[in-house]
């Protein structure tokens, strides 16, 4: 059980930071990004509104989902696998709808892959313990 505590308080964690991330990006100061990265900036200008809103879903709900992976909760793997389709999409905006492969290389990719795999061993993990019982 020690081992299910120490994995619930770091997916948490890890949905914090995507908090943290979106808040800054979401108030960012365009002008200041692209002085250090005009591609992002770029980006960040093209970015549709329901690419945001995908974005604000994917850390919402994958934070609510850690919650109550904590609390014990059966259907926190229901928010992780939303907060994992909403990652997909706003990806999906960013690597299909911006082209960010094209713009800044292979390299762009590797922590989004990473973003996305988290998500669905997420998903995966309160899946299977909601299985096992461990979630109510």
């Amino acid at each position: 059980m020690r081992k299910f505590w120490i994995i619930a308080v770091l997916i948490l964690l890890w949905n914090l930071l995507g908090d943290a991330a979106y808040l800054m990006q979401a108030s960012a100061n365009i002008d200041e990004i692209a002085a250090r990265d005009p591609v992002q900036a770029q980006a960040f200008r093209e970015m549709p509104g329901w690419a945001w809103g995908a974005y604000a879903v994917a850390v919402t709900s994958g934070t609510l989902g850690a919650i109550l992976l904590l609390m014990r909760r059966g259907w926190a793997w229901a928010l992780f696998a939303l907060s994992f389709v909403a990652v997909v999409i706003q990806f999906g905006w960013s690597f299909l709808g911006f082209d960010m492969l094209g713009a800044k290389g292979p390299s762009s990719a590797l922590f989004p892959l990473a973003i996305v795999g988290i998500a669905l061993a997420s998903t995966i993990y309160a899946r299977r313990k909601r299985a096992d019982g461990t979630l109510k």
